[in-house]
């Protein structure tokens, strides 16, 4: 049985209330209320439902979040992945363990761990390790032979780094064979020679350009270098130039940007020079920007007063490109500081064996400019100066700081078994 429930019109009770009836009036009032209480029960059932419907949303909803939020990971494999865990000063200083916790430190710390773990890759490497092809000669069959094949070594580096105290490091490792070929720029040749002349001294990186200027000094970066060092440098160097002309004349020598290197690297006679010993070891010191330094103002002004001397760069990158093509069947590996000429000039060489095996770039310069200082190690696997394959890594690092760990975990720490390997 339908119920037919009645709701008063404004009419209806503005009509009650005008005939003065309390009967009537309270019976209105009545009704309103109830029409008043069945609306709002209406409006309560309404607010309920959409509350209900609301939960039922939002519960799907928090559903969806929870699982972006919480995501199941993968299943990792037990020992696949390096776990981040730094070095425990609980159990004392230990140099060694230190350092070798950057592998595991994270960041660029890591980044120099795996640099130290390629070059220890470099120097470990020898031919015996690899099969042997059915075309190799019958030389190259013989185990003794093969054992002793090792990578070539590629040192690069900028003039930067021998004006620091990294000289003394670099001359380590040309003193003891431990480099094969070296390349640097101008500054790299002419610093070490002066250093044997004069000093520099450590200055700070906010000195007045304007001040230094009036007092001659110069400064590269925070170290200071006296003016006077230079007109020491061209007072030793000017003799040598003026001989190197008569000979190229009397005994028809060709000079190269390296060959003069190694009669500089002669005449220092100074064992706190790496081009001393670069010369004494018959390790190439390859320079194609000689002239851009200070040893090119000494050979403008050398040519007013004793013209004559040619310098050839074309004999020196065919020796240069020549030191990576007949490499074979060694492995060559590259360790450049900074960029610039010598890192595009070494990458570049290796290009010519389809790539080198062993990249180590430590510099602070940015790729995003498209410089090929800030280049990656990838980018140069897309020109074919590393291999594919290789093994490589970027450290953005100030070499000062992590060349000499590299070093003291690399070379320095198998000096001994390179000193004995060289001695057999």
């Amino acid at each position: 049985m339908n119920k037919f429930i009645w709701y008063p019109t404004a009419k209806d009770v503005w009509d009650a209330l005008n005939q003065g009836n309390d009967g009537s009036q309270q019976v209105v009032t009545t009704t309103v209320k109830k029409s008043a209480g069945n609306k709002r029960k209406q409006t309560e059932n309404k607010v309920l439902e959409r509350k209900v419907a609301r939960r039922e949303d939002d519960g799907g909803i928090i559903a969806s979040v929870h699982s972006s939020v919480f995501k199941e990971s993968e299943k990792r494999v037990e020992g696949s992945c390096v776990k981040i865990e730094g070095y425990d000063f609980n159990q004392g200083v230990d140099y060694h363990l230190l350092v070798k916790s950057f592998g595991s430190t994270g960041f660029q710390a890591t980044n120099l761990g795996e640099a130290i773990e390629i070059v220890n890759h470099m120097l470990e490497w020898r031919l015996s390790d690899e099969p042997l092809d059915e075309d190799c000669s019958e030389e190259e069959k013989e185990l003794s032979y093969r054992e002793a094949i090792k990578c070539k070594v590629f040192l690069s580096f900028t003039s930067n780094i021998i004006s620091s105290g990294l000289r003394e490091t670099v001359r380590y490792l040309a003193e003891h064979k431990m480099v094969d070929v070296i390349v640097t720029t101008a500054g790299g040749i002419e610093e070490d020679l002066i250093k044997c002349l004069a000093h520099t001294y450590k200055g700070d990186f906010s000195l007045r350009g304007a001040d230094l200027r009036a007092k001659g000094e110069n400064r590269i970066g925070n170290l200071t270098v006296p003016n006077d060092n230079y007109c020491k440098f061209e007072n030793w160097i000017n003799p040598i130039l003026d001989l190197m002309v008569v000979e190229q004349k009397s005994e028809n020598i060709l000079w190269t940007p390296s060959r003069v290197i190694a009669r500089l690297g002669k005449e220092i006679n100074n064992p706190s020079s790496y081009l001393y010993w670069a010369y004494k070891n018959n390790i190439p010191v390859f320079c194609p920007g000689l002239t851009d330094g200070s040893i090119g103002d000494m050979l403008y002004f050398h040519i007013f007063r004793k013209p004559g001397l040619i310098i050839d760069i074309v004999q020196d990158i065919r020796a240069m490109n020549g030191e990576a093509v007949h490499a074979n069947p060694r492995r060559t590996g590259m360790i450049i500081l900074g960029g610039g000429l010598p890192k595009h000039h070494t990458c570049n060489a290796n290009m010519m064996r389809n790539g080198a095996d062993y990249a180590v770039y430590i510099n602070t310069a940015q790729e995003f400019d498209g410089s090929d200082s800030g280049a990656s190690p990838d980018e140069a696997i897309s020109w074919g100066k590393i291999q594919a394959s290789a093994k490589t890594v970027k450290v953005h690092c100030d070499a000062t700081i992590a060349f000499p760990l590299l070093v003291a975990e690399t070379f320095a720490k198998d000096a001994k078994k390179h000193s004995e390997t060289d001695d057999q």
